[in-house]
């Protein structure tokens, strides 16, 4: 299982991996092996999500997330590398906002804000030219 949430783990059956050459220099290791992870997930038809969940991954991501990773020279590091990508992208897909509610400012709070006017008035007042000179 691939954990996404403390509500949401997805069975790792439902994953479709597929496994490329990867580009770039590397010599004859990298022209022979099949480094280049992509790591597809179909959102519509998994049954590991519950309604909400469906519909939520459906609006921000798609049908389908499709998540890549050839930074390493391995393919099982590349492997590890795409699935903390898919889990990340899911998880911020998922993650739901806490409704804000809106404060008032408290008693003291008020009277520091007063206090620091007066005070920065203060300072100003006294870099101006006395009014007697001039």
């Amino acid at each position: 299982m691939l954990r996404i949430t403390r509500s949401c783990a997805i069975a790792r059956d439902e994953l479709e991996w597929r496994f490329t050459a990867s580009g770039g220099p590397g010599g004859q290791h990298a022209n022979t092996s099949n480094t280049k992870v992509e790591v597809r997930f179909d959102v519509e038809s998994s049954p590991s999500l519950g309604p909400r969940q469906r519909a939520r991954l459906l609006e921000r991501l798609g049908p389908v997330v499709r998540v890549t990773a050839s930074e390493r020279r391995s393919q099982h590091q590349n492997r590890e590398l795409a699935l903390e990508r898919l889990q990340a992208r899911l998880a911020v897909a998922l993650h739901i906002d806490p409704k804000r509610y809106s404060t008032k400012p408290s008693r003291a709070a008020k009277k520091r804000r007063v206090d620091d006017k007066r005070r920065h008035s203060d300072i100003k007042r006294h870099r101006r030219r006395p009014s007697g000179e001039e």
